[in-house]
């Protein structure tokens, strides 16, 4: 039989995942700045001050969000990595076709999760939030950058530093993700995401090509 106290760390994610699908309703409309911890409460059914017990402020709820999405990318990318019998190019390929089936997972909150990384949110999270982020963004971007480092070392790339790669590969996604999101407010029937991405990432791929197996 489950015990008392199995059962009091049940009921508390159940809690907290109610709370977190509440706040991505809200933030996906009303938006960050307007939506509020008591919006948020109201949508859950529940009252503000059970919120505060979970999450001390908006913006952690709001960064919340995103680790999900960090953890799904990362067990994605490791994925990738871990395949030996892909070669440099291959895998760079299958990492292209990651970073669209993230977006596609949760099309809203990897835009949040570019905001929030680009703005003074950050500075209004717990220690262990923040750290959290910091690992998995971290540890992601490190597991590409070994994606380059093997294709440089077998002649395929140029040299050029590995996590430098790896972080331009991140800042197009980023990019193209926050532009297309912005123009999409001014004309909500167009969505050239994925084809600016394809464009993007072969343009990339011809300036940092020695040769292909």
């Amino acid at each position: 039989m489950m015990g008392i106290q199995e059962r009091k760390e049940r009921e508390k994610e159940r809690r907290r995942q109610q709370i977190v699908v509440a706040a991505k309703r809200v933030f996906s409309e009303k938006g960050f700045n307007k939506a509020t911890m008591e919006d948020i409460a109201k949508e859950a059914e529940l009252s503000p001050g059970t919120l505060y017990l979970y999450f001390k402020n908006k913006e952690e709820l709001y960064a919340s969000l995103s680790l999900r999405i960090l953890q799904y990318l990362h067990i994605r990318i490791s994925h990738v990595i871990n395949q030996q019998e892909l070669d440099p190019w291959q895998k760079l390929d299958a990492l292209k076709e990651v970073m669209f089936d993230v977006y596609d997972f949760d099309p809203l909150i990897i835009i949040n999760m570019f905001h929030l990384q680009s703005s003074e949110t950050l500075k209004n999270l717990s220690e262990d939030l923040i750290e959290e982020i910091k690992t998995l963004s971290r540890n992601s971007i490190g597991a590409i950058a070994q994606v380059f480092e093997e294709g440089i070392k077998k002649g395929l790339f140029i040299d050029r530093h590995p996590v430098a790669l790896s972080d331009i590969t991140w800042g197009i996604f980023a990019g193209v993700v926050l532009w297309e999101s912005s123009k999409k407010i001014i004309d909500q029937d167009k969505d050239h995401l994925k084809s600016t991405l394809k464009t993007a990432y072969e343009i990339f791929d011809r300036g940092i090509m020695l040769k292909r197996p």
